[in-house]
């Protein structure tokens, strides 16, 4: 297979240098970046710098870079690469993608791909222009890979051990994730510094449609693996938003700016940052319902980092990820009973699958804790959140040896996954201007 020769562009997310936190055969280690000249492409360049200098596995990255105010059009022009690699300011990224691939350029971008409903008909148009030039446009979709998600997707595809899933109501879905992020926090062992546009929600998307993307592409994923999922599919419910309030200090503390740039004026409430990022969603897949909800908070506690909850309710027992503070804040991966008198039964169903699948989680054993049970977890095979994109790119590697390999559902459920975090964000932000009707009309009535 040719050697893969990565394209960076326009590096605006700290993803983009995970793309290449190791060295991986069959890559270049020579990498060309396409960007302007400030901060965004400063900070990238000291995250790989940091790889090839830790003492240990340090990578060998050569990076060629190239400063322009119209990077996107040079980098397409010159074509040092054949591989482009997106992470950055969401608004505009599709375009990006889109240029790529009417290029001949294979594309391997960061989620989100669009954050705005009318940007749907250019997923489309990116993925359409994919499969007819032979060309791998994939989402790193890094998640997939976390060995509680692989764990709880094999649990309840075993009827012994789950049964059918419970498609619940509204007010009790059947399956609930949840996710709540930091924006202050540390990536490779060093502080994170987020650039100010960030903040922007014009930007970055809101919560839904930024790392929300993760939990609505893991849905289908989960529940139907390897089929394609229509939008005709999906029926949305309501949603919800609410802004996490930053002080001038912490906006100063993870940006490292002076102040609030002009662009986020309109959203400064007594001289605080409302940062909507804050989402809620119920909606309904193949008839299952669902509940997402995707926060952000300032800081994390002491030895706590960003957390995920999932719980899929199976007519024998729930499967769930659980991160609190009585697991010390790692994932672990539960199975609960619906009926207590069942329990031996069940908990005997989770070894059968463990002894029939000794090379996917080995070590995995179970923990009998009272009625329900729990998954210990080797640390082997908890590799981290950073580790996971070196096993995208690996991914990515064996589709560009085979193009034709792409599952062909990817394509439909990519179409899905957007549908749903656009048009989530247009409903929540619907939902919260009918609030506030509502508030002004109350206080007319009260004046009056």
């Amino acid at each position: 297979m040719p050697e893969i020769r990565l394209m960076t562009w326009n590096p605006g997310h700290f993803h983009a240098a995970l793309v290449q936190k190791v060295s991986i055969a069959g890559v270049s280690p020579t990498v060309h970046v396409f960007s302007p000249l400030g901060p965004d492409l400063l900070a990238h360049l000291g995250r790989i710098a940091g790889f090839n200098a830790r003492r240990h596995h340090p990578t060998n990255w050569e990076l060629e870079v190239h400063t322009s105010d119209d990077s996107l059009a040079r980098m397409l022009e010159q074509k040092p690469g054949n591989v482009v690699v997106v992470s950055g300011r969401n608004r505009g990224k599709i375009d990006a993608i889109v240029a790529a691939l009417e290029a001949g350029s294979h594309v391997l971008a960061d989620k989100p791909w669009v954050i705005d409903p009318g940007d749907l008909p250019k997923l489309a148009r990116a993925l359409g222009i994919a499969k007819a030039k032979g060309l791998v446009a994939l989402d790193i979709m890094s998640e997939r890979f976390e060995v509680t998600t692989l764990l709880q997707r094999a649990l309840i595809h075993d009827a012994e051990v789950f049964g059918e899933i419970d498609p619940g109501t509204p007010d009790r879905p059947g399956v609930f994730m949840a996710s709540e992020h930091y924006l202050y926090k540390y990536v490779a062992g060093v502080p994170l510094r987020r650039p100010p546009w960030f903040f922007d929600v014009e930007q970055q998307g809101e919560g839904l449609s930024d790392v929300g993307t993760h939990l609505v592409d893991l849905v289908p994923w989960m529940l139907f693996p390897g089929q394609a999922v229509g939008v005709e599919e999906i029926q949305l419910g309501r949603a919800t938003r609410a802004p996490t309030v930053l002080s001038r200090s912490n906006f100063q503390r993870v940006t490292g700016e002076a102040d609030f740039p002009p662009n986020l004026a309109a959203r400064l409430v007594s001289g605080q940052l409302l940062y909507h990022c804050n989402t809620t969603l119920g909606y309904a897949l193949r008839g299952v319902h669902v509940w997402l909800n995707i926060g952000w908070s300032f800081e994390a506690g002491p030895k706590q980092g960003d957390r995920h909850f999932a719980r899929f309710a199976g007519s024998r027992s729930a499967v769930e990820i659980r991160q609190g503070e009585a697991e010390q804040f790692r994932p672990e991966v539960y199975v609960v009973p619906r009926d207590p008198a069942q329990s031996s039964e069940i908990g005997a169903a989770v070894t059968r699958l463990l002894e029939r699948e000794p090379t996917r989680f080995p070590g995995v054993r179970l923990e009998r804790e009272g009625k329900i049970f729990r998954l210990e977890i080797p640390d082997s095979l908890r590799v981290g959140h950073e580790a996971h994109f070196g096993e995208v790119l690996q991914l990515f590697l064996r589709y560009r040896l085979d193009p034709a390999s792409v599952p062909a559902w990817e394509e439909a459920n990519m179409n899905a996954k957007y549908h749903v975090t656009t048009h989530g964000v247009r409903l929540a932000r619907q939902d919260q201007l009918s609030v506030i009707s509502c508030q002004l009309s109350d206080r007319q009535k009260s004046d009056t």
